[in-house]
């Protein structure tokens, strides 16, 4: 159970309420703790779709993640359990809602530099925390970033992240922990947007991957959209692959900001910033 609570517990322990989403192959929802006031989302599966769906090995290592990390910044895992026919999650309550919907209300979807510089601080630890525990992520946006009551941010949805057999190597310097990229991965995943380049073409990727969404990310929380975009998938790929990033002029940031998506968004992920220690470069 890694570090899930210990206490028995099934569908009838809890009260759903109300359906917070859906996805392909389940539903989440409210519920709160019978005998309490505790709230939580509770990830709702269903089996067959997951066959049918071939998404029986990305739930399988969304729980597998799930149940090992422990970070603030990343959603935690209470319960999992399953009936014949349902498998269900029973995560930590977001009781902000997603940091899609928040930018979504802001005047042209975006931030400011100072709360894109607080935000995105924290979706950088919570990248290198994955990445030392041997993850890629590979599915960073902000429909993937849930807001905690207390303003701060949880990564959530595991299922297109990748794990090996062993941690990501790690080193200790200067009281760091530093994650190197070192597995690599073919399989093409990701939402379009976001996909990096080495993901186009097919020729492996490693955590460095998680950089270039994580420059994309940061490019949309201070413009409004993302860099690359096109009227067509093709298009799009093709301005992923050849086009320089451009700043709109009408929108100020400032110059260290500039160039730190600039080398967060190096097409060659050798070149790319976190390429070689992790989040301290």
């Amino acid at each position: 159970k890694g570090k899930e609570e210990k206490e028995e517990v099934g569908p009838r322990d809890f009260k759903f309420l109300t359906m917070l989403g859906a996805g392909d192959v389940g539903k989440v929802y409210l519920a709160r703790k019978r005998g309490t006031k505790d709230l939580f989302a509770v990830k709702i599966l269903q089996k067959k779709e997951m066959v049918q769906r071939k998404k029986v090995k990305r739930v399988l290592v969304e729980r597998e993640i799930l149940s090992i990390v422990d970070h603030p910044f990343i959603v935690s895992l209470h319960w999992s359990f399953q009936s014949l026919s349902q498998v269900y999650y029973v995560m930590e309550f977001c009781a902000g809602g997603g940091f899609y919907r928040m930018l979504s209300k802001l005047p042209e979807r975006r931030l400011l530099e100072d709360p894109a510089r607080f935000y995105s601080a924290e979706v950088l630890l919570a990248l290198e925390y994955l990445h030392m525990q041997g993850f890629i992520y590979r599915d960073l946006k902000p429909e993937n970033i849930l807001i905690h009551h207390t303003g701060h941010i949880k990564l959530a949805d595991f299922d297109l992240s990748k794990t090996s057999n062993t941690p990501v190597h790690s080193r200790l310097t200067d009281q760091v922990f530093v994650a190197k990229p070192t597995l690599i991965t073919n399989s093409f995943v990701g939402t379009a947007e976001y996909i990096a380049p080495e993901i186009i073409t097919g020729f492996g990727h490693t955590s460095t991957v998680d950089w270039w969404t994580f420059g994309i990310l940061l490019y949309e929380m201070l413009f409004g959209f993302t860099p690359f975009a096109s009227s067509t998938q093709s298009g799009l790929f093709e301005n992923v692959l050849h086009q320089e990033v451009e700043f709109p002029e009408r929108i100020p940031i400032s110059k260290n900001c500039r160039d730190f998506i600039r080398k967060l968004l190096k097409p060659d992920p050798k070149k790319r910033l976190g390429a070689v220690d992790g989040a301290p470069d």
